[in-house]
């Protein structure tokens, strides 16, 4: 079963790194860049998008980040 993405979310204190489909975030912090530094390390680690929203929940473009099935990946430069 391959894993969910990650996503950075506004909690009720703070900001919220969750799974896609979970109830419950997996980490909360107070400063969005520490949820950022976490959910990269995760989404790293587990090969999966990382994918930031802005404080009334919309997808942000800025911090997005693919560690995982990249449909267009860069050509190898020699």
């Amino acid at each position: 079963m391959p894993k969910k993405n990650i996503h950075i979310v506004k909690g009720e204190k703070g900001w919220d790194v969750k799974r896609e489909g979970a109830k419950k975030a997996s980490k909360n912090f107070d400063k969005k860049a520490e949820a950022q530094k976490y959910a990269n390390q995760q989404g790293q680690k587990d090969k999966v998008e990382v994918i930031p929203h802005n404080k009334k929940g919309k997808f942000q473009k800025t911090g997005r980040s693919s560690f995982g099935n990249d449909p267009c990946p860069p050509k190898d430069e020699k």
